[in-house]
């Protein structure tokens, strides 16, 4: 075996995690195909020089990545790649938002208005309740790159409004920064086109290809507080994913 295959002994890396770059490494290469079996538990034990104890706690980590799986009596075997089981990541989007020294919040409106159907079925208020909207624009390099668009269940009793005209990053609203103090949300992506309005604030055209982005957030007793969307030109974005194993650890 060469210094790549190998266990390393004087690594402050423990054994099983050595295993696990080693065998993740070998799939990533075509050493081990989608189908084939692994080593034998014993095999491995021999090869490395590891315990068993070392052997399963690679295997099972393997397992719970969804790079292999199990056949009770058989084997372990390298899972072939599964597009039912891709997701995508919110990192690209969430970067947008990370320079601060780039990226710019301008508030565009701010105001108290009653609840049409749309708002009072999302926020589960009534037709005609008092909400806070919000309108907002993120401006990166001078560029106007995001329009957010948001209502707000109206409290006097929780100064929303202040802990929500404070937030300047994405992030602060996923994390729930400020007085708001949010316990979850929940997300939709999908295509759409600018209509006139949103083409208006980020400098563009309208009908354009965007990327839309509704979001519910929610307090702590579990009630909707905020209802928007955030609207990005198709140009500005993309999301992407890797489908199976990279050769990277």
């Amino acid at each position: 075996m060469d210094n790549h295959t190998t266990i390393d002994r004087r690594l402050f890396e423990p054994a099983y995690i050595q295993l696990i770059n080693i065998l993740r490494e070998q799939i990533a290469n075509g050493t081990y195909l989608p189908g084939s079996r692994l080593p034998s538990e014993s095999e491995l034990c021999k090869n490395y020089k590891v315990s068993p104890m070392t052997v399963r706690r690679s295997i099972k980590a393997l397992l719970d990545q969804g790079i292999v799986s199990t056949v009770q009596g058989s084997g372990t075997y390298v899972k072939a790649p599964n597009l039912n089981g891709v997701t995508f990541s919110m990192e690209e989007f969430h970067n947008i938002f990370k320079d601060k020294e780039r990226t710019k919040v301008k508030i565009l409106e701010a105001l108290i208005i009653r609840a049409d159907d749309a708002t009072a079925n999302r926020l589960a208020i009534g037709v005609g309740d008092r909400v806070i909207l919000i309108r907002r624009v993120l401006i990166r390099d001078g560029d106007p790159i995001l329009y957010h668009k948001e209502q707000l269940i109206c409290d006097p009793r929780r100064p929303i409004m202040e802990a929500e005209l404070e937030v300047t990053s994405l992030h602060g609203l996923f994390v729930g920064t400020g007085e708001t103090k949010l316990k979850r949300g929940e997300l939709a992506i999908e295509a759409a086109v600018l209509s006139k309005e949103e083409a208006e604030v980020l400098n563009t055209i309208q009908m354009q290809p965007a990327f839309r982005l509704e979001h519910i957030f929610y307090d702590f007793e579990d009630k909707p507080v905020s209802w928007g969307r955030f609207i990005c030109r198709g140009d500005r974005l993309k999301f992407a994913t890797t489908v199976g194993i990279s050769n990277s650890k």
